[in-house]
């Protein structure tokens, strides 16, 4: 997964959905991952740009994210 260069998560209570695309904006994967998972799958994953809507967690998750080293970006 080197050529991920945007990452959308859709925020959830238990479980979250994540779209990865390249450059050219194709699809590189798509996920279904819990809590725990996603800091780990994140922590893996190339620094990129993190895009997800701006709700109540999403302050949270962004903070979460720029720690990993990614920068996250709010959508509304």
């Amino acid at each position: 997964m080197e050529n991920v260069s945007i990452v959308g998560i859709d925020l959830a209570k238990r479980s979250f959905q994540l779209h990865g695309a390249a450059a050219d904006g194709s699809v590189v994967f798509r996920k279904k991952l819990s809590r725990p998972q996603l800091t780990a799958f994140l922590s893996e994953l190339p620094k990129c740009v993190v895009a997800m809507e701006a709700c109540a967690t999403s302050h949270y998750w962004g903070r979460e994210i720029g720690k990993l080293g990614h920068e996250a970006r709010l959508i509304r």
